[in-house]
Parts: structure tokens; sequence; C-alpha cells
């Protein structure tokens, strides 16, 4: 009979070591998803990032929009009016204007009128009148414009869209990376109640087989089977946790089509911390946020733009001057090659002014630019120091977890070892029962807190990276 308990009590307590090598040799078989793989996939085909690096694109048109001011326009025009056979007017006239960045525009043109009620500023000659001019501004929009503000604008406006392309793409990595370590948590956590129900449900078979043979009281049963049940509650929660944690981490996974792909049952997340790679210093970390942080950089970037505008409402303030100048000949289309030359001592020109007086709608145009300049800049301030504290403060909380993880891989180790220890003194009849179990209980709950930490240590390192506006 004492053979029969101490093989009872030898399958219940050595079943760690067994089990831990089932579990290994279970991991083998199923093919781990490493976190690399994962990033590839979510760049592969996820929608959000798919969706901002139309961002790109979009500030490319911004661009060519303001481009457009300078592209050259053709205009044509043709008017007739008869009324009791009688053949007022007829005219005809077409343009060409190229504006330049200077801000000098040319143009060439040609019209031809006729008619018996013609207004005579209109009459040309029969084969009508061709044109070539300038126009020049030489007070308002010499040195700047509407048009070259517009493109340096644009300019901005795009590179503010690829600082804010970087800023949804390290938002969405940073969520599938918490997600990922999620899924790296519930995973570990039902290995570990795994384990703890199967010895759980070992420990009180042995103690059925003793008590069928007489040699244990049929209470004894009672505490064991608690035990049983608790583990096995939380073996199920487990079960749900990591199914539902699979389905949360399926969100970010898509083929290059954006066809949602779904987690497979036998793919298991990472078992190696290492694979997270090391982690810059606190002054890389925070030199890089106030040079490259994303929501920084359009801050920059608006300043710019917002300057563009301050200068253009400077220029507003300046009187219109244009000169127009235009030389003027009859068309060599419509006319003999004995008459006059093209362009011989024609011309037609002229000069534009306009000043408002007072001045008041360019004022407040230049007094709001230079509000909208400091309220950004003060923003920017605002929104600086909180980055950077917010990179201080997750370094910290980082560093502190990497000491918790040194201090509780050493508490997991001293309970193996008690747990052991226990183990002897009860196969020398000097511990009891519930002595064993409570020593396995707290090992069980250190293993449970250790994967808890590395779980902790993952995702406020992908914090810190966001933080500093890196994205892995």
């Amino acid at each position: 009979m004492k053979k029969l308990v101490l093989r009872i009590v030898l399958l219940a307590f050595f079943s760690i070591s067994h089990f831990t090598a089932q579990s290994q040799e279970k991991v083998k078989q199923n093919s781990t998803y490493y976190l690399q793989a994962f990033y590839d996939q979510l760049f592969l085909g996820h929608p959000i990032i798919k969706q901002a690096n139309l961002l790109s694109d979009f500030g490319k048109q911004e661009i060519r929009l303001a481009r457009g001011n300078f592209d050259p326009k053709l205009y044509s025009n043709y008017d007739e009016k008869r009324f009791k056979e009688v053949r007022y007017y007829q005219t005809w006239e077409s343009e060409l204007k190229i504006p330049t960045y200077l801000g000098i525009d040319f143009k060439v043109g040609y019209e031809r009128n006729s008619g018996e009620f013609l207004d005579p500023e209109r009459t040309v000659p029969a084969t009508g009148l061709a044109y070539a001019g300038i126009i020049v501004p030489v007070g308002q929009g010499l040195l700047f414009d509407g048009r070259r503000a517009a493109l340096q604008e644009a300019q901005y406006a795009r590179s503010m869209l690829e600082a804010e392309r970087i800023k949804v793409i390290n938002k969405a990595i940073l969520q599938a990376t918490k997600d990922y370590w999620s899924w790296y948590l519930a995973h570990h956590q039902l290995l570990i109640n795994q384990k703890g129900f199967d010895l759980a449900k070992v420990r009180y078979e042995g103690i059925v087989e003793r008590i069928a043979q007489g040699d244990a009281a049929a209470i004894d049963s009672i505490e064991a089977k608690i035990t049983v049940q608790q583990r096995e509650i939380s073996l199920q929660e487990s079960k749900v946790i990591l199914n539902n944690a699979k389905l949360i981490l399926s969100n970010h996974l898509w083929d290059a089509d954006s066809n949602p792909i779904l987690l497979l049952p036998e793919v298991i997340p990472t078992q190696n911390l290492n694979e997270l790679g090391g982690i810059a210093t606190l002054d890389e970390l925070l030199a890089f946020a106030k040079e490259n942080h994303p929501e920084l950089l359009k801050y920059d970037f608006k300043t710019k733009q917002l300057e563009v505008s301050r200068k253009l409402s400077i220029e507003m303030m300046k009187p219109v001057i244009n000169l127009n100048y235009n030389l003027l000949g009859q068309s060599p289309l419509f006319e003999d090659s004995n008459k006059g030359a093209f362009f011989k001592n024609n011309y037609k020109y002229g000069v534009a002014f306009y000043f408002p007086l007072l001045l008041r709608k360019e004022r407040a145009k230049f007094q709001q630019t230079n509000i909208k300049l400091q309220q950004n800049i003060l923003e920017r301030t605002q929104v600086s120091r909180e980055i950077l504290n917010d990179v201080n403060t997750l370094y910290n909380d980082l560093k502190n977890i990497e000491n918790l993880l040194k201090l509780q891989e050493n508490m997991v180790n001293n309970y193996q070892i008690l747990l052991n220890g226990e183990q002897e003194k009860f196969f020398n009849g000097e511990s009891s029962l519930f002595l064993v179990n409570s020593r396995e209980s707290s090992l069980l709950s250190s293993e449970l807190k250790l994967i808890e930490l590395q779980f902790k240590y993952a995702k406020t390192k992908a914090e810190l990276l966001w933080a500093a506006g890196r994205s892995i």
C-alpha cells in the first residue's frame, strides 16, 4: 500500500516537468507568428495604412492644384448681331495669356470686328488685328502675389499631410502591437492555467485512489475537488480571453487586396521577448521627438504656412500699379505681303492703379494672421512639452518594469525551489499535502505575474516609441 501511495504522490508532484516538456513539444509543432512577420503583414494590406498612404498622393495634387494658377489660359469669344437684314456687328476675339512665377503675364491675341453699328473703339483693319503684350505689376504683386503664395502654402500643406500620414501609421502600428502582446499574454496565461488544472486533476485522482484503498478519508477529496473546480474556472476564462484576443488581432490582418485574414488556431505568438530588440537611450528618444515627431512637424509647417500668409497680407497693403503694353499689327494671315510690316509703329499701353485709402481689410487680415501665428507657436510649445514629458514618463516606466521583471524572474525561481523543497519534505513525511498545494499555487501565481510584466514591458515599449514619434 505504501508503494501505491508513493507512486500516486510522485505522479502528482512531478507532473510539472512532464507537462512542461509536453507543452514545449506542442509549441514546436505549432507555427510561431513572429512580430516582424506580423508587421510585414500589417504593411501589406491594412486599410488604415493604405488610407494613410493616400495622403501623400493628396499632397501632390495640392501642389498640382496650386501650379494650375500658372497654366496658360486660352480665351475666345465670338459675338454677332443681325436685325432686319442689317448686320449690326460681328466681333471675334481670341487671346492666349501666359502667367509666370515672377508675377509678369505675357499675352498674344487676335481680334476681328466689323458691322454697321460697331463701336468705333473696336474698329480694326479688315484683315483683323493681332497683338502681343505684357502686364507688369510694379506695386502690389511685384515681389509676391497670391499665386506664388498658394504654391508655397501647397508645398507646406503636402509636408503637413506627410506628417499626418506618419502619425496615422504610427497610431495603427501602436494599436496593432498592443493587440499582439495582448494575444501573447492570453496565450501564456492559458498555458499556465492549463498546467495548474492538470496538476490539480492528477492530485485529485490520486487522492480518490487513496480513498478507495482505505488510506484516506472521503473528506480529504473535497479540498482537492475545490482546487480542480477553481482552476477549471480560470482555465475556461483563459480560453475565452485567448479566443477574443485572436479575433481582435485579426482586425489588423489583411492580404495585399485588403481582404480580411483570420488567425489560424494552431498559430502561436513569439516565445522570445528578445524579438523586441534594444531600446534607444532617453537622450536619443528626446532628440528624435524634438526633430521628427509628426505632431510637432505639423505645427512647424503650419507656422511656415502662416508666415507665407503674413507675407502676402503685407504685400496686399501696397497699391496696385499694373503696366500694360501691347504691340499691334494687322494680321499677316489676311493681308497682302506688300502691305505694311507686322507690328510697325503700332502699340497700345496703359497703367492701372488701385489703392484703398483706409486699408482696414488688409490691416485686419495682417493682424489675424499674426494672431494665428502666435496661437500656433504657443500651442506647439505646450504640445512639445507634453510629448517630451510623455517620453520621460514612459521611459521611467519601462526601466522600472525591467527591474521588476528581473525581480519577478528571481521570485519564480525561488518559488520553484520552495516547491521542490516542500515536495522533498513531504516525501520524507515532514510536510503536508496542504503545504505542497500552497507552494504550487504561489508558483503558478508568480508565473502569471511574470507574464503580465512581460506584457506590460512590451506594451510600454510600443507606447514609448509612439510617444517619441517612432513606429517600430
